[in-house]
């Protein structure tokens, strides 16, 4: 089983952001982070699961859990629905690539258990402010 961590981080006016991802599990030990630029937090969350979903993609097709912080993100993936148009083809393409996968689910987590991917996060977008 592969576990996959997702966050984001958002600052300043206009609001920009930073994605962290960080995979673990299969002999695998993945962090990335990326600027995603120009966008509030919730779409950037769903901006770091569709990036998270790709690179385990590439890695696994068998068991993927998926932890995030965001109770936006979550519950709208559990749903298979969000009424936001922003959000909506991320979370389309989020669940494209989770039907890739033998068994894929998510789970809210506290932030004090995301530290890795919102490290990664909060790192990538000092370096963009």
């Amino acid at each position: 089983m592969i576990e996959l961590f997702v966050d984001a981080a958002t600052a300043g006016s206009p609001k920009v952001s930073a994605i962290g991802v960080f995979l673990k599990g299969e002999d695998h030990h993945i962090q990335t982070s990326e600027y995603v630029g120009e966008m509030d937090n919730h779409e950037a969350e769903f901006t770091a699961l569709v990036k998270g979903l790709q690179l385990a993609a590439d890695l696994s097709s068998g068991m993927l859990s998926i932890k995030s912080d965001s109770k936006v993100v979550t519950d709208a993936f559990d749903k298979g629905f969000t009424k936001n148009p922003v959000f909506k083809p991320l979370l389309e393409e989020a669940l494209k690539l989770a039907d890739t996968f033998d068994y894929c689910f998510i789970k809210w987590i506290p932030d004090s258990q995301n530290r890795a991917a919102d490290a990664l996060a909060r790192t990538e977008l000092r370096k963009h402010k």
